[in-house]
């Protein structure tokens, strides 16, 4: 009977310490993961962009870190690559609510206050899903607002992504656990895409057709060609251009009444 009680005590004490450590420093997993919703933040541009299903919803502007792009414990950098929401936090709670250690601590600043920058309003907690940077989670590398708006759209945190607290309200409504993030060191995709599309549509634009064969002016001379006039010529008028190629411009000047015969 003394063994058999040991050993349920020594396995409600295992079940325990296993409890103990999934809520301790494990990253959290959902009973529901959000596989719909994908952010994209761009370092070069300070911006974020939502995708939907792969359709675009919103761009916001962020700030990364001012030490630069890393995923060394204490270098103050943010972490590049794809990563995950683990947990949210802030769900209910006024905009400029403080958070210390994830706790609200009940103060609420409002944005730019002189000499304050706290974590507020809310916090996406990340998670690292590449193994360049799969301390993310350890780190404590969070998307969250900031007091210090005023400097949101530069390179400004510790390692965070910051945000507005509007923002940071809205996003959190809209992504849950599970949705995607992906740090990246070029433009955001959308932008491309749509670089890429205007590109597209210029080289689109068809140019004057050629006539068959060069058209002669007054039976004598060179012969002319039409002229593409997207080109970059260091010419700005039609008399430079028949100029330039050896005719003789008089015929293009109002005849005298005598020459026509009208006097």
């Amino acid at each position: 009977m003394m063994l058999k009680n040991v050993t349920q005590l020594s396995g409600i004490a295992f079940l325990a310490g296993i409890s103990l450590f999934t809520t301790s420093c494990a990253v959290q997993t959902s009973a529901k993961r959000d596989d719909l919703n994908v952010m994209e933040i761009s370092v070069p541009q300070q911006k974020m962009a939502l995708y939907h299903k792969g359709e675009l919803v919103k761009t916001y502007p962020v700030s990364t870190s001012k030490f630069g792009l890393g995923n060394e414990k204490g270098s103050y950098r943010t972490p590049v690559g794809k990563m995950e929401v683990a947990e949210k936090i802030g769900e209910g709670k006024p905009a400029g609510a403080v958070f210390k250690s994830r706790k609200w601590t009940g103060e609420v600043v409002k944005p730019d206050s002189p000499g304050r920058d706290p974590i507020v309003s809310r916090i996406l907690w990340l998670n690292g899903l590449e193994p360049k940077n799969k301390n993310t989670y350890s780190r404590c590398i969070y998307i969250h607002g900031t007091a210090a708006e005023k400097d949101i759209g530069t390179p400004a945190s510790y390692g965070c992504v910051r945000m507005k607290s509007r923002d940071v309200i809205d996003l959190h409504k809209k992504v849950g656990e599970g949705s995607k993030v992906f740090v990246v060191q070029k433009g955001l995709w959308r932008d491309s895409k749509k670089a890429e599309e205007a590109a597209a549509a210029i080289r689109a634009v068809p140019l004057p057709s050629q006539p068959e064969a060069p058209l002669a002016m007054n039976g004598v001379g060179p012969t002319a060609t039409m002229p593409v006039w997207n080109q970059v010529s260091e010419f700005t008028t039609g008399y430079d251009v028949l100029a330039e190629a050896g005719y003789d411009e008089s015929y293009l000047k109002l005849a005298e009444p005598s020459e026509l015969g009208l006097d």
